[in-house]
């Protein structure tokens, strides 16, 4: 009799069941037909993914950089070879239009090639000594296991910015991918095992019970390292729980993006700007607009745009042609794009497109929203506070630049802002002002491997990408040398 118990968790090179034998069903958003089952990982998992990645540390630690950066360079030619496979998966899973899926595919590579490079370049420096008989030295050297939680909003890319650098580094990992998208993960660590990473460098454990996981991996003085990106409820809860084994953190958490639109500005393009990137991903990004403050002198020409913009979006599911909506990942999140836009309605805001559900033809799926425009938004609305997390965009008018400066600094959060203006020095001026990790200056797209990514206040600790992603996973010593 043939064995089909999904064999979804990856410790030290084999692929194996639950120890308790369980599993979960993988479904696909926009039709909510069973695509796949997921081992469902409980502790003793969890466990086992720990000792196996301690056990596999000094190995990994003592290869040469240029062994780490070889094992990266052949997974991100391999990922660059299956981009298109890779994205059918993810959009079967995680829903996202096709276009968007093979963009992250090939940013998800991005991050293989930019981290074996720095892999290359971890190095020390010599200090000088007030004493003539002694010399210091310092080494940067990989913290340990590090545990890293992803997200399901982009499954593969979240992943290789985590694995990325602490492969480079000589750090090995245990891994939890979001239990809406445990097939792109699996697809992503056949691909490094395919590179030929050794077995327990990397170990992952799909698990719909996120706190068994979590539980463990905190109260483990083996980990050394969390690097979480999801909510800023939990990700606060882990960092804190954290503390009791001192740990190194690093946390990405939730946005609230202002996005400003000043009176020198050009409103058109502007309104072109911000509907490409709102409604990215169904909205369903961490740096995707929640306010966006236009001048009062732009406003009617701004929203004549949008609207436009907007009304011409469409829903369906992300393998259908011409799609740019696809559906939200579950019913609670669409539930919640149905209060917001209740509450907004309710105090006043216009709706100039969109405002409810929406059906698809020949679909079964439940979770599709009409891409939706508020205007006349004010801060006493539950989205001017609230993460969206999907395809509404809010327009506030607004008179004055310090006015505009106290709104957008006024939210808990600080990933990323967006500013438009036709003014350099202005540009400037602003951008220092503002309270948040990073700012695009006419510019929707502020990311990159080569840039540091990450947030202020409620919106994390931390960076990643970039040459400050890698010391993440890096300690320094000192070495005090007596000649």
């Amino acid at each position: 009799m043939q064995d089909t118990k999904p064999r979804t968790i990856y410790i030290d090179g084999e692929w194996r069941e639950a120890h308790d034998g369980t599993s979960f069903d993988v479904t696909n958003p926009a039709t909510g037909e069973v695509i796949g089952v997921a081992s469902n990982g409980g502790r003793s998992d969890t466990e086992d993914a720990i000792a196996a990645a301690e056990a596999a540390f000094t190995g990994w630690a003592g290869a040469t950089a240029y062994q780490r950066a070889a094992v990266l360079d052949r997974a991100h030619t391999i990922m660059r070879e299956r981009v298109e496979e890779l994205a059918q998966l993810m959009t079967l899973e995680q829903g996202k239009p096709l276009r968007a899926s093979r963009n992250e595919v090939n940013y998800a590579a991005d991050f293989l090639s930019w981290f074996a490079e720095e892999a290359k370049r971890v190095g020390g420096v010599t200090i000088p000594s007030a004493r003539a008989d002694q010399r210091f030295v310092t080494m940067r050297q990989p913290v340990g296991v590090i545990a890293a939680i992803t997200p399901w909003n982009y499954p593969i890319s979240m992943l290789t910015r985590k694995l990325g650098p602490a492969i480079a580094a000589g750090c090995t990992s245990v891994l939890k991918p979001a239990a809406q998208t445990p097939l792109c993960a699996v697809a992503v660590i056949k691909i490094l095992e395919e590179a030929g990473l050794p077995r327990g460098v990397v170990n992952m454990v799909t698990t719909e019970r996120s706190r068994d996981f979590g539980d463990v991996i905190i109260e483990s003085p083996v980990v050394r390292k969390l690097t979480f990106t999801g909510s800023t409820a939990v990700g606060r809860e882990l960092t804190a729980r954290a503390g009791a084994t001192l740990k190194r953190v690093s946390v990405e958490l939730g946005g609230h993006a202002p996005f400003i639109v000043l009176e020198d500005a050009d409103p058109v393009h502007a309104a072109k700007g911000v509907a490409l990137v709102k409604f990215l991903n169904t909205g369903q990004a961490c740096i995707s607009p929640n306010r966006i403050y236009v001048h009062r002198s732009l406003y009617d020409t701004f929203l004549e745009t949008l609207t436009k913009r907007v009304s011409a979006l469409k829903v369906g599911a992300g393998d259908q042609d011409g799609v740019t909506i696809g559906p939200l990942i579950d019913d609670r999140a669409t539930a919640k794009m149905e209060s917001q836009v209740e509450d907004a309605r309710g105090k006043g805001a216009r709706v100039l497109a969109g405002g409810s559900r929406a059906t698809v033809d020949g679909l079964d799926g439940t979770n599709f929203f009409s891409p939706t425009l508020l205007a006349d938004v004010t801060p006493e609305m539950l989205i001017s506070t609230e993460e969206t997390f999907g395809p509404i965009a809010a327009v506030t008018p607004f008179d004055d630049e310090d006015e505009v400066i106290a709104l957008a600094n006024s939210s808990a959060y600080g990933l990323a802002a967006y500013l438009y203006t036709n003014n350099l020095s202005r540009a400037i001026r602003v951008t220092e002002r503002l309270r948040f990790g990073m700012v695009g200056v006419n510019d929707i797209n502020p990311t990159s491997a080569a840039a540091p990514f990450g947030g202020v206040k409620d919106s994390g600790l931390g960076r990643e990408g970039g040459a400050q992603g890698i010391d993440e996973y890096l300690d320094v010593k000192l070495v005090g040398i007596s000649v």
